[in-house]
């Protein structure tokens, strides 16, 4: 039986919910059946002017309002969004695929950013000068102004809500571009805030093609401000049409996330942690782990037990009870893997898990098998180019220096993870490797008040934690005799 997706794919801006109408439409797919969800209206030049002269119209108003009144707004939003929890992941597991629990876990981290943003409003502080009698030197922080965002369909909740959350607790307006794979997600969020009493001029939802609109926004001295999640040569397309007006940008950018695991390390704690961690929504996660240095004396216990742990992992609808990992998000990921790991076998690589399509119960969806190979080639295209996928990556490595090497190969630095027991390596990872955030012993790298971004091609400046807002101010210094 079908499950019901009533989501409203509208356009929003200036409290107008724009439908079809004579618009050009896009086809939203569930991607574990391959049945049409829907279509979306994707925004004309118009549309975007009328977004424009919104945003202008909303950050005059917006920022004029009171940290208590942008608290109140994203505190309420917070409450909205737990009380919505079942019809929210439902709608994001019939756009995007991930299983129901992982989307009931995306929409109460969106709450808790949230309810942390609505507290750190409150902490937007300045600093007074020394200086003589009757003189006064101030330095403020102001919002940076109309804020253009770019999201990603992998966390069709969790990702909206970081640009809306920072730009309104900054005091700044946004136009916010969703996925046009998982856009009802999105609106979701934004209705939340509307909801909550966020004035219609603040915040404004357009879709369209997104070099189109990318263009047509950044043209505008109207915008002041890009954040964008996704790929890392399309987040430089965007600093270079940025850099024409001087934009500030937060870019959040691929990752191929390395795993160092020493001969000293709690084997079962960190496979309890990493199978899952690994194939969590498909794999299509930037900080998942993806390259993994195991030290010699543990290396084929481990890609054994890794490889056996993957190959028990139900794959089907994320909608189905017992189900731990849906379909991969459109039809493009299932080629992408699948010539990955040709290439991988081509290059010396050997299969230990999975490696072909299928799961579920439908021929039609995007589904491919967590896989597992081991002794994977530098030289094979996979341990170069970020997979973002259901795919594990094992070599074997003899000595710290080499571990390191390793991980700091690339030019990515978003996410990495450590496993040993020996605190004195600890601390030294903790130094030597290059990434924006490292996990040791652990897979929670995040949290709504710890900065989320990376380094080198992973990007620059952090979403989450106070850093969040931050990135959406200006620095002001007022000198007054």
């Amino acid at each position: 039986m079908p499950h019901a997706y009533d989501a409203d794919l509208k356009m929003f801006i200036d409290g107008e919910r724009l439908g079809a109408a004579s618009r050009s439409t896009h086809r939203v797919v569930n991607p574990a059946t391959g049945e049409t969800l829907g279509e979306l209206p994707l925004a004309t030049p118009q549309d975007l002017d009328h977004a424009l002269a919104t945003a202008a119209r909303g950050y005059r108003l917006w920022r004029a309002r009171s940290a208590t009144e942008r608290g109140n707004v994203l505190a309420g939003a917070a409450r909205l969004l737990r009380e919505r929890i079942e019809r929210i992941a439902r709608i994001a597991t019939l756009e995007e695929g991930k299983t129901l629990p992982e989307a009931k876990g995306e929409v109460m981290m969106a709450a808790a950013l949230f309810d942390f943003y609505a507290g750190e409003v409150h902490r937007i502080y300045g600093r007074v000068l020394v200086r003589p009698a009757g003189t006064l030197s101030r330095v403020v922080k102001e919002p940076v102004g109309p804020v253009a965002a770019f999201c990603p369909w992998n966390f069709p909740v969790g990702n909206p809500a970081r640009k809306l959350g920072a730009a309104i607790g900054a005091g700044c307006s946004i136009i916010i571009k969703p996925p046009e794979e998982a856009p009802g997600s999105a609106l979701e969020v934004l209705n939340c805030l509307l909801d909550a009493g966020l004035p219609k001029e603040v915040a404004s939802c357009v879709f369209g093609v997104p070099d189109t609109v990318s263009r047509h926004l950044l043209a505008s001295p109207i915008i002041r401000k890009v954040s964008f999640t996704g790929s890392v040569p399309v987040g430089k397309h965007l600093m270079k049409l940025a850099a024409e007006g001087a934009k500030r940008t937060t870019m959040e950018l691929g990752g191929h996330g390395p795993v160092l695991i020493f001969d000293d390390a709690d084997l079962d704690k960190a496979l309890d942690l990493l199978v899952p961690h690994k194939f969590r929504n498909s794999g299509q996660v930037c900080v998942s782990p993806t390259r993994f240095h195991v030290q010699e004396g543990v290396y084929e216990r481990f890609a054994k037990e890794f490889a056996a742990r993957a190959a028990r992992i139900k794959v089907g609808d994320g909608m189905d009870a017992g189900n731990q990992m849906g379909p991969m998000a459109n039809p493009r990921r299932p080629d992408a893997i699948e010539a990955f790991v040709g290439n991988a076998v081509q290059a010396g690589a050997r299969v230990a898990a999975g490696g072909e399509r299928g799961g579920g119960s439908s021929d039609k969806g995007f589904f491919f098998r967590p896989t597992v190979l081991t002794d994977v080639p530098l030289t094979a295209r996979v341990m170069n180019e970020e997979p973002f996928g259901p795919i594990a990556l094992m070599r074997p490595f003899k000595t710290f220096d080499d571990a390191v090497e390793q991980a700091n190969r690339l030019p990515y630095g978003l996410a990495a993870y450590c496993f040993t027991e020996n605190g004195r390596r600890a601390l030294l990872l903790g130094d030597a490797v290059e990434s924006g955030m490292i996990g040791i012993n652990t897979t929670m790298i995040g949290g709504a008040d710890s900065p989320f971004g990376g380094v080198k091609d992973s990007g620059h400046g952090s979403e989450d934690g106070p850093e969040g807002i931050e990135a959406c101010l200006v620095i002001k210094a007022i000198h007054q005799a």
